[in-house]
């Protein structure tokens, strides 16, 4: 059963039909909620688009009120349109004809490179996550950038495939992982896979760290729910990171 929710809204604000078999919908809103699409001129999205799109905003009984003792964010995650009381999920969310919504993007993963471009991380992440070489992966990206670079957990079944196809003898995660000549091998195969995803030549990272660490809840780098946390991310890795915009710019 697909659906889609927040704790601001008290469970559930999208419930799909539990006969429909298609894929990417979260369902049509409840009956207690009411969704409209937000313009994000930003991103390209708009309710006038076609499909219609926009950042989800949702209003009804089970929308919170705010956020206990926060008011400065409450005013920030809450909106008051033509007398209803709206919560802003920072979600891009897509309309289809059916009346049911698809999540597209994430508002706050969307970042702007030094020459105006915006790419959106999670949109980059998922493509990449379809590859069968990488296990997980985190994308970068900053104003004084020109490019992305990315954090990945490699599948090892994989990553040993490719140590044998270049000719490296070790098959310790640690040491492959350090291997520049395995890397360099392994960006190649990632960004062939990005190219028939369809990602730009903006979108696609520019270099990459392989990471023998796995990331889960318990180590603080991903939610419950299995999704990236990029604050602590990024600053468990920010002198890799450093270390990667180093060797492109050098």
């Amino acid at each position: 059963l697909k659906g889609y929710g927040l704790t601001e809204t008290c469970g559930a604000a999208c419930v799909a039909d539990i006969n429909d078999l298609s894929t990417g919908t979260v369902g049509p809103p409840v009956r207690c909620c009411e969704i409209v699409l937000r313009e994000w001129t930003e991103g390209g999205y708009s309710p006038f688009n076609d499909p219609p799109q926009g950042e989800i905003l949702i209003t009804g009984d089970n929308v919170s009120p705010g956020y206990f003792k926060q008011p400065d964010k409450t005013a920030e995650e809450f909106i008051t349109f033509k007398g209803k009381r709206y919560f802003c999920t920072g979600d891009i969310g897509e309309k289809r004809k059916d009346g049911s919504i698809i999540i597209v993007d994430r508002k706050k993963d969307l970042v702007k490179l030094q020459h105006g471009e915006y790419v959106s991380l999670a949109r980059v992440e998922c493509a990449l996550l379809n590859c069968p070489i990488i296990d997980n992966v985190c994308v970068y990206g900053c104003s004084f950038e020109d490019n992305t670079v990315a954090l990945v957990v490699p599948n090892q079944k994989h990553l040993e495939k490719i140590a044998e196809q270049i000719g490296e003898e070790s098959r310790d995660l640690k040491t492959m992982c350090r291997n520049e000549k395995i890397t360099a091998e392994f960006l190649k195969q990632m960004n062939e896979h990005a190219k028939k995803s369809k990602l730009s030549r903006t979108e696609m990272p520019i270099a990459i760290h392989l990471c023998e660490e796995i990331w889960t809840p318990d180590s603080g780098l991903l939610t419950e729910a299995l999704k990236l946390k990029r604050k602590p991310l990024q600053t468990k890795y920010q002198s890799v990171i450093d270390e990667l915009y180093r060797k492109v710019r050098a």
